[in-house]
C-alpha cells in the first residue's frame, strides 16, 4: 500500500498557511481501493510481465540504499517494508546484498503480486506476507530498520478515524522496530515539521534526507519528503501515551 503525486488533500504549494488545512478523506485510504488496484496491477503483471508504478520514482529507492550504505548497515539487518506494494524495494535491497527482508501489505494481492516478482527476479530470499500494520501479528517484531514509502500518507487519508490511525501507526512501529533501530520514512503529504510531531513520542529525527525540489509562485520548496529516524529506548509511560 502506498500512495504518490500529488498532496492529496491539500494545496501542492508551500506557501504560508496551506500546511494549516486538515487532510481531507479520501479512497487512497481505504482497502478497497488498493485491493481493486493491485487487482489490475496482478493482471498486468500476468499479461505482460510489467510489475507496475515504483512510488516516488526509483530515485526514492535509490536515496533509501544510499544511506544504508553510507551508514554501512550490516548486510544481514532485519528490514521491514510496510506496505510493500509490489515488493520492488525489496527486490533492490536484495540486489545490494541485504539478506532478512520482509515485505507487508494488507492486500492480499498486493503479496501475490510482489510474490510473482520475486520469482521473476529469482530472489527466494524475501520473505512477503499478508498483514494490516495496525493490527500486527506477535511473529512481526525485532526489526532493526523499518521503511515506509506512502504507507503512512494513505492511512492519514483514511474515512474512519484518520487520527487513531495515525496513532496506532506508531504504535505499530514502536512494537516492531528494535529500540535504537532506524525507521525511513518517504511522505508527499507531511513536511518535515509535521512528521516530527507525528513521531515526536517513541523516535528521535537523525536526517533528513535530499528530495526533488519545485517551484511555486517564488517560493522553493519539496514535494516530497524523505526523513531517518531512531526509535528511542521506550519506557511504558511513554508508550501509554500513544493511546
Amino acid at each position: 500500500m502506498a500512495v504518490a503525486g500529488e498532496r492529496a488533500g491539500r494545496p501542492a504549494g508551500p506557501g504560508p498557511g496551506c500546511r494549516e488545512e486538515p487532510f481531507s478523506p479520501s479512497v487512497l485510504g481505504t482497502r478497497e481501493h488498493w485491493d481493486a488496484a493491485y487487482e489490475r496491477e496482478l493482471q498486468t503483471f500476468e499479461d505482460i510481465g510489467d510489475a507496475g508504478e515504483i512510488w516516488f520514482g526509483e530515485e526514492s529507492m535509490v536515496r533509501i540504499i544510499r544511506w544504508l550504505e553510507k551508514q554501512q548497515i550490516p548486510l544481514d539487518s532485519s528490514v521491514l517494508d510496510i506496505g510493500t506494494g509490489n515488493g520492488v524495494l525489496l527486490v533492490e535491497l536484495a540486489k545490494s546484498g541485504y539478506t532478512d527482508l520482509t515485505g507487508i501489505d494488507y492486500s492480499p494481492s498486493a503479496i501475490q503480486l510482489s510474490e510473482k516478482v520475486r520469482e521473476k527476479e529469482g530472489m527466494s530470499n524475501i520473505k512477503f506476507k499478508v498483514e494490516d500494520f495496525l493490527a500486527p501479528s506477535a511473529e512481526l517484531s525485532g526489526f532493526e530498520i523499518c521503511i515506509d514509502k506512502g504507507t503512512f500518507d494513505a492511512i492519514s487519508l483514511n474515512p474512519d478515524n484518520a487520527v487513531g490511525k495515525r496513532k496506532q501507526y506508531v504504535r505499530s512501529l514502536c512494537s516492531v522496530l528494535k529500540p535504537e533501530g532506524f525507521f525511513l520514512i518517504t511522505s508527499c503529504n507531511w513536511t518535515k515539521e509535521e512528521l516530527l510531531n507525528e513521531f515526536r513520542e517513541g523516535f528521535e529525527i537523525l536526517e533528513e534526507l535530499p528530495t526533488p525540489k519545485f517551484c511555486f509562485g517564488g517560493r522553493i520548496g519539496n514535494s516530497v519528503t524523505a526523513l531517518v529516524f531512531q526509535r528511542k529506548k521506550l519506557r511504558p509511560s511513554i508508550l501509554d501515551k500513544l493511546d
